[in-house]
């Protein structure tokens, strides 16, 4: 089942455009079982580890089957967390950006009212945390009459988080006649019983070739006395001089502490945890891609859903409670088929959870020694060249596909009776300029957003500056790109 190459799957050429444009190459095992199987409208449940490439094997197949010309939300993507809502929304934007798919995230701790602006707009793909989601459709704010396509993401995760009562009440208000998609790294008996009594002869798919934690991850534990653990991780990164390394804690408290001490030693270093703002978390987390710095202190929240290419290391400075923390913990590294570590460091006091862990991922985690002075010393030279070293920025996976996008800010929207089929029609007529090189519409009370693609912006832009849309000559700029 499947194939080698995105080309070959029964994709729309839009869809193709915006994959070659992502660097999507070759489907991964889970995009090579699921995609077939998903364009086929069939409800899945699938078992699949974290960094497996499940958020495309869904977001291609969503992407291709919802209709641009229907207004309401046709497909729901529920997550457990802010981070992968938002991360989910930017990935099915890209990949839908060619086909002018419109993808909205709603979660807490972010302004209603701005959703609910948000939703009144064309929206193709709803992704959201559970509690807001609900929230949004008890308020008829979130209209569901129209969806065909229910993905619940992570959904062990959701158990975990307490979220399943709110995931089973939003299943009881969307239409019967749907298909829906479960992806969970693990298949507690919770999930299982939700999937059968909701879903209809759904197909199950296994990854089971690498097992629970992939074999790209190369596993350690080192036992430490609490007074010396700090030392423990100079010395540790000291040695390994990491190119993109994150460093997990168990509470707010702790990565406030640590960053602290590291910010004190001159590490490029940042932090994320719950307490912050979302807006706050956000920023770090893409200053974090980017390689603007080198070391993420962080609680779980940066466990889940966070996809950076080429996280080389993590460590775990406190030893995760639960079981399903080390697996998500150290899946942020050893992605995509590329090599990792995992380094554990445990008190003597700590047996009992890493005996859980073992019976969980099912291997004996590896004991290590601490590194020799000597390791250490030999290493300090390559450590502090690589700290004060202006950091070579990478290249957003999108930054290739946005290059040629050109976002127009127009001041008529609903209340001038301006609908996106208008802003269609009369762009197309521009000569040089056909439908195709249309991007997402947004259409507000007052303002319109027009993505104009493939590097027409300019000529769209000159053109409308004396172009009427359904009879009113719109004032016209290229936008804020904060919009």
């Amino acid at each position: 089942m499947g194939t080698d190459n995105f080309s070959d799957y029964q994709l729309s050429e839009e869809i193709k455009k915006a994959l070659t444009s992502l660097n999507y190459k070759n489907p991964t095992e889970v995009q090579r079982k699921v995609i077939p199987i998903a364009l086929e409208n069939k409800d899945l449940i699938v078992k699949s580890q974290t960094g497996s490439g499940k958020t495309a094997s869904f977001g291609i197949p969503i992407c291709e089957m919802v209709e641009w010309e229907e207004n309401k939300p046709q497909a729901l993507i529920l997550t457990p967390t802010r981070e992968l809502a938002a991360q989910v929304k930017e990935d099915l934007t890209n990949i839908g950006r060619f086909k002018r798919i419109k993808a909205t995230a709603v979660y807490g701790k972010q302004p209603f009212a701005k959703q609910k602006l948000e939703l009144k707009q064309k929206t193709h793909i709803v992704v959201g945390t559970p509690g807001r989601v609900l929230d949004h459709i008890e308020k008829g704010t979130f209209v569901v009459e129209r969806l065909k396509y229910l993905i619940i993401d992570e959904a062990d995760e959701m158990l975990n988080m307490g979220f399943i009562d709110q995931v089973e009440a939003i299943i009881n208000k969307l239409p019967v006649n749907r298909v829906t998609s479960v992806f969970s790294a693990t298949l507690p008996k919770d999930i299982d019983q939700l999937c059968h009594k909701y879903m209809n002869h759904p197909i199950e798919i296994e990854m089971k070739a690498t097992g629970i934690t992939t074999a790209k991850i190369e596993h350690s534990l080192l036992e430490v006395r609490e007074e010396n653990k700090f030392s423990l991780l100079k010395d540790i990164t000291i040695v390994e001089n990491a190119d993109s390394c994150i460093i997990f804690c168990r509470t707010q408290e702790r990565v406030n502490d640590l960053l602290e001490q590291l910010n004190d030693l001159n590490y490029p270093c940042d932090k994320i945890h719950g307490g912050m703002y979302q807006e706050d978390r956000f920023a770090v987390m893409n200053d974090f891609k980017r390689g603007e710095f080198r070391y993420l202190v962080a609680t779980d929240v940066a466990a889940r859903g966070i996809d950076i290419e080429n996280i080389s290391l993590v460590i775990n400075y406190d030893i995760p409670l639960e079981k399903e923390s080390y697996v998500h913990r150290t899946g942020r590294t050893g992605r995509a088929g590329k090599a990792g570590k995992a380094i554990t460091l445990m008190t003597p006091y700590e047996e009992k959870f890493l005996g859980e862990i073992e019976e969980y991922v099912g291997f004996e985690i590896p004991k290590a020694d601490a590194p020799l002075k000597e390791e250490v010393e030999r290493g300090k030279a390559a450590f502090e060249e690589k700290i004060n070293m202006k950091p070579t920025l990478k290249e957003d996976k999108s930054a290739r596909l946005n290059k040629d996008i050109m976002k127009l800010y127009f001041n008529g929207g609903k209340k001038k009776k301006i609908r996106a089929v208008d802003f269609v029609g009369t762009i197309a007529k521009i000569k040089g300029v056909t439908s195709e090189d249309i991007g997402i519409i947004t259409i507000q009370d007052q303002v319109s957003f027009v993505e104009i693609l493939n590097g027409k912006g300019p000529i769209v832009l000159q053109a409308m500056k004396k172009t009427t849309v359904k009879g009113k000559l719109l004032k016209v700029n290229i936008a804020n790109q904060r919009k």
